[in-house]
């Protein structure tokens, strides 16, 4: 007799020679990323533009995905694609991190650059998403306060280094410090700041490297960045 061909992924049921396949391994790991995230199957779904039933059939070991898929789930979700090979496992304590093997080369004159009537910023390594600290390079051509207006605010900190020039750093919190070439800063990037031109040439620079345990960081800056520019 016959039997009708069952679908594992709509009946829920895993199958256990699936449970070593190398597919089990990519569906445990996006089902950890997408519970450390609190988000459903559904809401995953809503974030990436891909079909519910394809994410259940990964979760449950049943298909893998082309590269192509995959790096659409990873910026659906603002996530690096290494954390889909490494599976959450609970750790030691004297347990090494994991080593995510992230490398990114940025050539001198290289990078995404963004004019704003104060500032250009040029972006470093931005072949790499989901990035917890942005590299990037800040020219500063506002002298006051009043034309460079309202102190920017964002997640995470930031340490400022001046490379050409002097720079005036205003906080909400502090006097303004005055920075010569080689000095450095380190603030909390959440207290309103701004970086001026101190010096008598036309623009100042620095290297600025904010931090965020967010894996959103890039794109919060780049929205401050954008909007300052369509000002």
């Amino acid at each position: 007799m016959d039997f009708p061909e069952i679908d594992v992924a709509e009946t829920g049921i895993n199958e256990p020679a699936l449970a070593e396949g190398p597919h089990s391994q990519l569906g445990l790991c996006l089902k950890a990323a997408r519970q450390a995230r609190g988000l459903t199957l559904k809401q995953v779904a809503e974030k990436t533009g891909m079909a519910l039933s394809t994410l259940s059939k990964v979760e449950n070991g049943l298909m893998s995905l082309t590269y192509d898929k995959l790096l659409q789930l990873t910026s659906g979700l603002k996530m690096d694609i290494a954390e889909l090979f490494s599976p959450t496992i609970p750790a030691r304590s004297d347990a090494a991190p994991p080593v995510t093997a992230r490398r990114s080369i940025s050539r001198a004159g290289q990078g995404q650059i963004v004019n704003t009537k104060f500032y250009t910023y040029t972006y470093q390594c931005t072949d790499l998403i989901g990035k917890r600290m942005v590299p990037m390079i800040t020219e500063v051509r506002a002298r006051t306060l009043e034309e460079f207006g309202p102190l920017l605010r964002h997640a995470g900190e930031e340490y400022f280094l001046v490379t050409r020039g002097t720079i005036a750093v205003h906080t909400e919190f502090y006097a303004p410090a005055i920075l010569q070439e080689g000095d450095g800063i380190y603030l909390d990037s959440t207290m309103g700041h701004a970086y001026l031109n101190a010096g008598d040439a036309p623009s100042a620079q620095g290297v600025c490297l904010c931090q965020s345990d967010s894996s959103d960081l890039f794109e919060q800056l780049h929205r401050i960045a954008s909007r300052d520019a369509a000002s």
